[in-house]
């Protein structure tokens, strides 16, 4: 029954009740009939009146009700446009802000839901892109060592190195998505400390000194003496230096230079990797820190790793409440910028 119709059922009862006592009066002779016709009639007038009144004073609360079980069925079937109006009693207010506050929110779960699923998607996708390639090659090279095809000592050698450095590819790969997974799970506590960054630079150029040998690449630093010391998690931030230290080994062309420069200002010390690389296109500036994306299309895994560690990269700097940003122009390299909160004092004296 709808809310209309309660309200003028009440007045009809309210009616009915007081004709009824006006006859019962009557037969008891304490009116004289004139009298109760004079009274019918003003109760009659009265209760005119008054449906006339709950018809005004009810319809914008029907009208919000009806709006909000519109709004409702729309909602079930997927339909979010529209807000419900804020009309009627303020009771009814409230509840339509309300109801359009949970519309909006719901809304936001399920955009959040679609742009998961999607990433989901898009995840599996390149996971599976990115683990077949490696075992397949492996496949290969392994059946044809099994099936002694390839006699001479070289060639076989040749075979296993490349088996190796795909399998290292692969253990690569897994260790990224690992990383990645516990980032955005955070299942594990964030607990900086004051470290220096020169350190963390000289473990890293140490770590990757075979790599620059191969290329023939030269590395230059410019770090102030004194450094501050940041307020990191040491071995998550070495992990971001050498992600960055790689892609310019990558990208750089053999006997081409590498210039890293750090400084101190406000609060933050900022770090610098220049490379003489083939540089970027402006518009591949802001997806060069989403998850999988990779400048070469093609996803040749001789261009590079698997798109993984700059996405890696920016959740760890903003874990720390740093930032990362890249400046690249085509043909002139690329300047990678990161910037760390300097570790306050303990004891200022």
């Amino acid at each position: 029954m709808k809310l209309r119709t309660y309200l003028f059922l009440s007045n009809i009862v309210s009616l009915a009740s007081v004709l009824i006592s006006l006859f019962v009066i009557y037969h008891f002779m304490l009116l004289t009939w004139s009298e109760v016709i004079l009274l019918m009639s003003v109760t009659l007038v009265a209760a005119l009146i008054s449906i006339v009144v709950h018809t005004l004073i009810i319809r914008p609360i029907v009208h919000s009700v009806h709006s909000i079980s519109e709004a409702s069925s729309n909602m079930s079937e997927g339909d979010f446009e529209g807000e419900v109006p804020v009309v009627g009693p303020s009771e009814f207010k409230q509840l339509a802000l309300q109801f359009n506050e949970m519309k909006h929110q719901l809304e936001d779960s399920i955009l959040t839901l679609q742009s998961s699923e999607t990433s989901r998607k898009e995840l599996i996708a390149n996971v599976s892109h990115d683990l077949r390639t490696p075992l397949s090659s492996i496949q290969s090279y392994v059946e044809a060592l099994q099936d002694r095809v390839i006699e001479d000592e070289e060639t076989s050698q040749q075979y296993l190195r490349t088996i190796h450095r795909e399998t290292l590819r692969l253990s690569k790969l897994i260790e990224d998505l690992f990383q990645l997974s516990r980032l955005d799970a955070g299942r594990y506590p964030f607990q900086p400390e004051p470290y220096p960054l020169d350190a963390l630079l000289v473990e890293t150029l140490e770590s990757q000194s075979l790599f620059l040998e191969e290329k023939q690449l030269s590395v230059s630093t410019e770090l102030p003496d004194p450094l501050p010391p940041v307020s990191v998690m040491p071995f998550e931030i070495k992990r971001v230096l050498g992600n960055l230290l790689q892609n310019a080994i990558s990208y750089s062309p053999p006997g081409a230079a590498i210039r890293i420069t750090a400084g101190a200002e406000n609060g933050f010390v900022t770090c610098t990797f220049i490379d003489e690389g083939a540089g970027m296109a402006p518009e591949e500036l802001d997806p060069i820190f989403e998850r999988f994306y990779r400048i070469d299309k093609s996803r040749n895994r001789h261009s590079g790793g698997a798109g993984l560690g700059l996405a890696i990269s920016k959740s760890i700097m903003e874990r720390h409440g740093g930032t990362i940003r890249v400046e690249s122009q085509l043909g002139e390299g690329s300047r990678f910028i990161l910037t760390l909160p300097i570790a306050c004092d303990p004891d200022p004296s």
